[in-house]
C-alpha cells in the first residue's frame, strides 16, 4: 500500500485481505499473539552479533560499515458490521549490513541471525560495493558523525498496544461498529492496527544503538445509502495514526478539540475518543446525502489539521527532500520545483505567516525515535522561516552537497532487509503566536468554505500544481457556518497556496495528522510520518466542483 491508496485502504472493504498490503505487516511471518510478547535477542547478543558483521566488512575491504538488527512486530485487527473479518499478528526478522568499499555503496541482508550468516552478508555487500565501485563515478563522501557509543531509546508508552488482550480490543472495535449502525449506517467497518519495531544499529563509527519504537493506528468507514436514489456516502474516521501505545484509545475531555460553532467537527490530540468519533461520523455521513453541492469559484478556506496535514505532506514534505531537489529521486512521483536555484533567488516559499520545521522529536508523532538508521541522533529544525525556504532534509552522503557538515537524521529502511535512504520527518506548520481560534477565524470570513479530513487528492512531479479535496466541508458565510456542501475541492500551486496563507490558529488548537504509509524509492519502501498544525486560513483560493461534467 503506498501513500496514493490512503484513502481507499480506509474503505476496509477487503478487511481479512489487508493485513499483508500495509507496510510493515507484508514481509513478516503469522504467528500467534502470544509470540508478540515475547521478548527478542538479548542486547549483548546482538552487540556481539553486530560486531561479526562490522569486522567482517572491515576484513573484506570496506572503509566503512554499520549494521542493523532488526525485529518488527505487527497485529491488525479487522471488522465488518456485526462480525470480525481477521485478526493476523506477523514476526519479521533479520540483519541488514550496507558498507562503503571502494569509496562505493554496497547492501545485503540475511534472515540467518548466526555468526555464519552475518558474515556471509556482509561480505557480499563488500562484494557488491566492488562491483558497483567500476561504475560510481564520483566517491560516496559522509559528513562525520561521532559514536554515542552503548545507548538505547524507548518511545513513551504508557500501554503496550500488544498487552491489551485481544477480546478486549475486538470488543471495542464491534461496539464502534454498533453505534454506527444504531444510528442508520447502512455499512461500517472498522480495524486497529499496531507496530512494534525492535531496532539495534551499529557502526563502524563507535555506536552501539538499541531502540523500541511504538505506533497504533485505529480507524474506520461508516456508509450511509438512500436507498431510493441509490445515493451513497461514505465518512472515515477522524483518528490519527500516532506513536503511541494503546492509551491513545483512552477518552480524555481535554484532550478533544471543536471545529467551529455548527460544523459537528471534533479534532483529537494525544488521546482519541473512536464511540466518539464514529457517533459523529454516522450523522455527518447522513447529512452528506443531502448536503448542497458547491458552486465553484474564489474561497477563504479554513482547513481542520487532519485535512491540512496531507496538504503539508505532498506540498512542502516531498519537495524539500534532499534527494528529490538533486534529481536522485525521480521515478517515483518525480523530483521537485523548489532545487537549489529556485532556493538561491529567494523566491518566497509562502506568506510570513508560514512557518515549517521539521522534527523527529516531537512526543507522540509517528516519526519520534531518537536516532536515525545511520546512527545519527535526530533533532528539530526549520525549513521555511517566515515564507522564505532556509534549508532541506538530508542524510550523511547528501550534507556536503548544500555545504553543510552534519546530517539531519532522516535516514531510514522499512525493514531489515532494506537498504535504508533518504525519508520524511515530521514536517509542521508552527501555530500562530497570537491568541485565535478557530470561531475566531470564521468571523472575519464572508466567503469561505470550512474542510476537515483526507479526501482525494492530486499533484504534479514537480511537486507544484494540486488539488486537495477532504472528508467533510461547512459552508461560512458572513462570518457564520451555514450548512454542509459537497463536492469540494481545491486547486492552486504550491507557491501562490502557501503565499495565501493569512492565519494559524493558537497552540491550544495544534494537533498531528499522520500515515502510516509514506511511499518512496525504486524497490519501493513505505514509513510512518506525522504533521503537525493548527487550524489554518487560506484566502483567495480556486474551488471547483468535483461532480460537475465538462462541455
Amino acid at each position: 500500500m503506498k501513500r496514493r491508496d490512503f484513502v481507499g485502504l480506509t474503505g476496509l472493504a477487503a478487511g481479512s485481505l489487508l493485513l499483508p498490503s500495509i507496510p510493515g505487516f507484508g514481509s513478516g511471518l503469522l504467528v500467534s499473539p502470544e509470540r508478540l510478547l515475547e521478548p527478542g535477542l538479548d542486547v549483548a547478543l546482538k552487540k556481539r552479533l553486530a560486531d561479526v558483521a562490522l569486522n567482517a566488512a572491515k576484513s573484506a575491504g570496506a572503509t566503512y560499515a554499520d549494521v542493523r538488527i532488526g525485529r518488527y512486530l505487527n497485529q491488525g485487527i479487522f471488522t465488518r458490521e456485526k462480525q470480525v473479518q481477521n485478526i493476523a499478528s506477523s514476526e519479521s526478522q533479520g540483519v541488514g549490513v550496507r558498507v562503503i568499499a571502494n569509496g562505493t555503496w554496497g547492501f545485503a541482508s540475511t534472515n540467518q541471525i548466526t555468526d555464519e550468516g552475518i558474515a556471509k552478508a556482509a561480505q557480499l555487500a563488500v562484494a557488491i560495493a566492488k562491483a558497483n565501485s567500476k561504475v560510481q563515478k564520483e566517491p560516496v563522501k559522509l559528513v562525520p558523525q561521532k559514536g554515542y557509543g552503548t545507548v538505547s531509546w524507548k518511545t513513551p508508552i504508557t500501554q503496550n498496544a500488544f498487552e491489551v488482550p485481544i477480546a478486549q480490543k475486538v470488543d471495542l472495535l464491534m461496539e464502534t461498529n454498533a453505534k454506527a449502525l444504531a444510528g442508520g449506517a447502512s455499512f461500517v467497518n472498522s480495524a486497529l492496527f499496531q507496530v512494534n519495531e525492535q531496532k539495534y544499529f551499529a557502526s563502524t563509527d563507535g555506536s552501539y544503538i538499541d531502540q523500541d519504537i511504538h505506533r497504533i493506528w485505529p480507524t474506520f468507514t461508516v456508509t450511509a445509502i438512500d436507498r431510493a436514489s441509490g445515493k451513497f456516502r461514505s465518512r472515515p474516521s477522524m483518528s490519527a495514526s500516532m506513536g503511541l501505545g494503546y492509551e491513545y484509545l483512552t477518552p480524555s475531555a481535554k484532550e478533544k478539540i471543536a471545529g467551529p460553532a455548527g460544523s459537528d467537527v471534533i479534532g483529537y490530540k494525544q488521546r482519541y475518543d473512536i464511540l466518539e468519533d464514529v457517533t459523529n461520523a454516522t450523522k455527518q455521513v447522513k447529512q452528506k446525502l443531502t448536503a448542497k453541492s458547491v458552486t465553484p469559484g474564489k474561497y477563504d478556506l479554513v482547513l481542520d489539521p487532519h485535512h491540512l496535514g496531507l496538504t503539508i505532506h505532498e506540498s512542502v514534505g516531498h519537495p524539500l527532500e534532499l534527494d528529490r531537489v538533486l534529481g536522485y529521486e525521480a521515478n517515483y512521483a518525480g523530483t521537485s520545483f523548489a532545487d537549489l536555484q529556485w532556493k538561491a533567488k529567494n523566491i518566497p516559499y509562502g506568506s510570513k505567516a508560514v512557518n515549517i520545521v521539521a522534527d523527529k522529536l516531537q512526543p507522540g508523532s509517528l516519526g519520534a525515535v531518537g536516532y536515525d538508521d545511520e546512527g545519527v541522533k535526530t533533532k528539530r529544525w526549520d525549513l521555511i522561516k517566515e515564507g522564505k525556504l532556509v534549508d532541506y532534509q538530508k542524510i550523511r552522503d547528501q550534507a556536503h552537497i548544500v555545504g553543510q557538515n552534519e546530517s539531519d537524521g532522516c535516514c531510514y529502511a522499512q525493514s531489515w532487509q532494506d537498504v535504508q535512504f533518504q525519508r520524511m520527518p515530521n514536517v509542521s506548520l508552527k501555530p500562530g503566536k497570537a491568541k485565535l481560534s478557530v470561531d475566531d477565524m470564521v468571523k472575519g470570513i464572508d466567503k469561505g468554505i470550512y474542510i476537515a479530513g483526507n479526501g482525494s487528492f492530486s499533484i504534479d512531479q514537480q511537486r507544484y500544481n494540486f488539488q486537495f479535496g477532504g472528508i467533510v466541508f461547512y459552508a461560512i458565510e458572513k462570518g457564520k457556518i451555514t450548512g454542509m456542501l459537497e463536492d469540494v475541492a481545491y486547486q492552486a500551486n504550491t507557491q501562490e497556496f502557501w503565499n495565501s496563507c493569512a492565519a494559524s490558529c493558537d497552540e491550544s488548537d495544534y494537533r498531528l495528522v499522520g500515515f502510516f504509509n509514506d511511499g518512496k524509492g525504486q524497490p519501493s519502501q513505505s514509513s510512518a510520518v506525522s504533521h503537525g498544525s493548527a487550524t489554518t486560513r487560506f484566502n483567495g483560493v480556486n474551488v471547483i466542483n468535483t461532480a460537475r461534467k465538462i462541455g
